[in-house]
């Protein structure tokens, strides 16, 4: 597994902070290399946005967090709900297959061409993918979530098209039986920030699993693959220091430079 760069790390994160309406200007000179293209759900709101450079064969699919009360209130329905996806089966979080299977169109289509979300990414995807160009799935929170689903889903129609797959703050989307077919455990980093709460979610000891590869900043230090329950105790100091906000994609972007030495 090769390791995540600084630069990447930095990329990555201020994408998913941009993701969001209320991203700081100043960010948005990120934007300015790539070509892109938004998806839009039924109220008129950005949730994936798709970046692209002629002269480069990455593409990255940003997938935006949760927006308001009613998204919040989807993430605690995790009762598990069965997902086929292309040769298997398994379990995930209900509120996530929901948001997957969400009508979405494109922000150059009539909103009476919705699709639902993966077939919709499915079809604007494949011109790029007949370019030669792979897919890196990145998002915060539920968009991490929905991310991994969407990536492995890809990943199965299309083998080796997906490059790697980053998220921040993503609580666990699906079942262990989830866990042992994901096809992209080595390609797949999952970063939590210090106590970030979302990140223990759901809660619903030893039926959710994470994938991938864990990077845990916390102490000015990077831990790999911490266990959940270490995790928690060495984090237990920092419960009345406004835990909340480690969930905020500012907290991940000021970690930054602990890439330097990764």
């Amino acid at each position: 597994m090769k390791k995540l760069k600084r630069y990447q790390y930095e990329r990555y994160a201020i994408l998913c902070q941009l993701a969001y309406p209320d991203a700081a200007t100043h960010y948005e000179k990120t934007l300015i290399p790539y070509k892109q293209r938004q998806l839009v759900d039924k109220h008129g709101r950005m949730s994936v946005r798709l970046l692209w450079s002629d002269d480069k064969k990455e593409v990255i699919v940003v997938f935006r967090g949760s927006l308001g009360l009613r998204d919040w209130l989807a993430n605690l329905c995790f009762f598990p709900s069965s997902l086929k996806q292309v040769d298997t089966q398994f379990r995930v979080h209900w509120g996530f297959k929901r948001l997957l299977f969400q009508p979405m169109y494109s922000s150059t289509k009539t909103r009476e061409q919705a699709l639902p979300l993966q077939d919709l990414l499915v079809k604007v995807l494949s011109p790029l993918r007949q370019q030669g160009k792979r897919f890196t799935f990145i998002g915060h929170s539920s968009g991490g979530a929905v991310a991994i689903l969407m990536a492995d889903y890809f990943q199965r129609l299309f083998p080796k098209s997906v490059k790697r797959v980053v998220t921040f703050g993503q609580p666990a989307a699906g079942s262990r039986t989830f866990y042992k077919r994901y096809c992209l455990h080595h390609k797949t980093y999952r970063i939590c920030c210090d106590l970030d709460i979302v990140t223990f979610m759901p809660l619903l000891p030893y039926y959710f699993w994470h994938v991938g590869k864990m990077l845990w900043l916390h102490d000015d230090q990077i831990y790999e693959n911490t266990p959940t329950h270490e995790r928690f105790l060495k984090s237990l100091k920092s419960w009345i220091l406004r835990p909340i906000t480690y969930h905020f994609m500012r907290k991940y972007i000021r970690n930054k430079s602990l890439f330097d030495e990764h």
